[in-house]
C-alpha cells in the first residue's frame, strides 16, 4: 500500500503541496479558458471552425502525455511537476501579445504542454501520496481548493475587464505571473517527497485495467465536447461578453467550492460504482437539455450542473488507486491522459464542422457518449480491489508473466 510520506517537515506536507499547486494551476488555466473565446473572436477573427482547430491543437500534448515517463528518467516527478506548472504560467502570460491565428497556435502549445504534463504528474502524486481510505475526502478538498482559486481568478477577471476596463493582454499577464510565482515558491520551500513504492520507468499497459481505460477514454471524449463548445455556445448564441462569461464561471466555482468536499465524502461512503452511475445519468440529462437550450439562464444552470457532476469523476481516480499495482501509478497516469485525448485531438476540429450544421448535434453526441459511460459504470464492482477489477472480467487465458 502506498501511504502518504511522513517526512516531518511541519506544514510542508504532501497534502499542502498538492493543494498549493491545485490553487496555482487555475490562476493561469482559468484565465486562459475565460478569455480565449472572446479574445479569439474579437481580437484574432476566429470562427467556429478556427476555434475547433485551436482546441484540437491544444489537446495534442494531452495525447502525448505518456511521454512524461521518459522525462522521468532524467527528472524526479515532483520537480518535473513544478517545471510543468511554470511552463503553463509562461504560456498564459504571452498570448495577449500575439493576437493572430498563428500567435494563438504557438502560445497555446506552450500553455497546454505545461498544463497536460502538470495534470498527469499531479494525479500520479495524489494517488501515490494519499492513503486509499482517505483519498476521496482529500481529493475532494483538492478539487475545492482548485475551484476556489478559479473563483478568485474569475472574480478578478470580471473586475479587471468590466470595471477597470483593463486590456485582455494584461489580464493574461497577471494570471500567468501568479502561477509562476507560486511554482517558484513551492520549488524553494518544499523538500523532495517520495512514495514508498518505486515507480516503473516504462510504459505500462495491463489487460486487467481494461475497464478503467474505457472509463477514461469516454470521460475524455464527452468532457472535451463540453469544454470546447459549451462556452462557445454562450458567446455565439447568447452573446455573452467577457464579463458575462466570468460571472458564469464565478457561479460555477462557488458551487464547486462548496460541494466538492461533500462529493469526496459521498464517494467514500457510497463507493465508486454508485457515484459514477449518478454522474452519468445526470450528464445524459445535461447534454440532452443543452442541445435544445433556448434561453441563457437555463444554459447557465446546465453549465454549472455539468461541473458539479464532473466532480464525481474523482471516483474514476480512486477506483484505479484501488485496483492498481502501486508501482504502476506514475506510468499509468501518463497513459490515462493519452487515452482520454485519443479522440480529444480530433473532436474539436471535427465537431467544429458539425457545429456549422447544428450546435444541437454536438451536444446530442455527448449525451450518447455519456450513455456508453453508464454501461461501463455498471461493470464497476461495489468493492474494487487488485483482484476484483470488474463485474465482467477480462478473459484469463493469458500465459503466466505475459503482463
Amino acid at each position: 500500500m502506498i501511504e502518504a510520506p511522513k517526512q516531518g517537515f511541519g506544514w510542508r506536507t504532501p497534502e499542502m503541496l498538492l493543494i498549493l499547486l491545485a490553487i496555482a494551476m487555475p490562476l493561469s488555466f482559468s484565465t486562459w479558458m475565460a478569455l480565449i473565446n472572446n479574445f479569439a473572436l474579437e481580437n484574432a477573427g476566429f470562427d467556429g471552425i478556427k476555434i475547433g482547430i485551436l482546441q484540437s491543437w491544444r489537446e495534442i500534448p494531452g495525447f502525448l502525455s505518456f511521454t512524461v515517463i521518459f522525462v522521468l528518467l532524467l527528472i524526479r516527478e515532483q520537480r518535473l511537476m513544478l517545471i510543468a506548472l511554470i511552463v503553463l504560467g509562461i504560456g498564459t502570460l504571452i498570448p495577449g501579445y500575439m493576437p493572430t491565428f498563428w500567435g494563438l497556435m504557438i502560445t497555446t502549445m506552450i500553455m497546454t504542454t505545461g498544463f497536460h504534463y502538470y495534470e498527469a504528474l499531479h494525479q500520479s502524486l495524489c494517488l501515490q501520496w494519499l492513503p486509499k481510505d482517505q483519498a476521496p475526502q482529500i481529493l475532494g478538498r483538492i478539487v475545492s481548493a482548485r475551484s476556489f482559486a478559479a473563483l478568485v481568478s474569475f472574480g478578478l477577471i470580471y473586475l479587471a475587464v468590466d470595471m477597470a476596463q483593463l486590456p485582455l493582454k494584461w489580464v493574461y499577464t497577471i494570471g500567468g505571473c501568479a502561477t509562476i510565482a507560486i511554482g517558484i515558491f513551492c520549488w524553494v520551500s518544499f523538500p523532495e517527497m517520495r512514495a514508498k513504492s518505486e515507480q516503473s520507468k516504462k510504459i505500462v499497459l495491463r489487460k486487467k485495467y481494461w475497464l478503467w481505460y474505457g472509463l477514461v477514454f469516454l470521460s475524455g471524449s464527452r468532457r472535451q465536447i463540453f469544454m470546447v463548445f459549451s462556452g462557445f455556445l454562450m458567446v455565439e448564441k447568447f452573446g455573452f461578453s467577457v464579463a458575462n462569461m466570468s460571472l458564469m464561471f464565478l457561479a460555477n466555482q462557488v458551487a464547486t467550492v462548496y460541494l466538492a468536499p461533500k462529493i469526496g465524502k459521498f464517494i467514500g461512503r457510497v463507493g465508486e460504482r454508485r457515484a459514477l452511475i449518478i454522474e452519468y445519468v445526470g450528464l445524459i440529462f445535461v447534454f440532452t437539455a443543452y442541445a435544445f437550450a433556448s434561453v441563457a439562464w437555463f444554459a447557465v444552470i446546465l453549465y454549472i450542473l455539468d461541473h458539479v457532476l464532473f466532480a464525481l469523476a474523482i471516483a474514476i481516480k480512486t477506483y484505479f488507486q484501488k485496483i492498481a499495482k502501486p508501482e504502476d501509478i506514475a506510468s499509468s497516469s501518463g497513459v490515462s491522459f493519452t487515452i482520454s485525448h485519443i479522440v480529444a485531438v480530433v473532436i474539436p476540429a471535427a465537431f467544429g464542422f458539425v457545429w456549422v450544421i447544428s450546435p444541437s448535434y454536438v451536444f446530442l453526441a455527448a449525451a450518447g457518449i455519456a450513455m456508453l459511460s453508464l454501461v461501463l459504470a455498471l461493470m464497476v464492482p461495489r468493492h474494487p480491489t487488485i483482484d476484483n477489477v470488474a463485474t465482467i472480467n477480462y478473459p484469463k487465458a493469458v500465459p503466466a508473466g505475459a503482463e
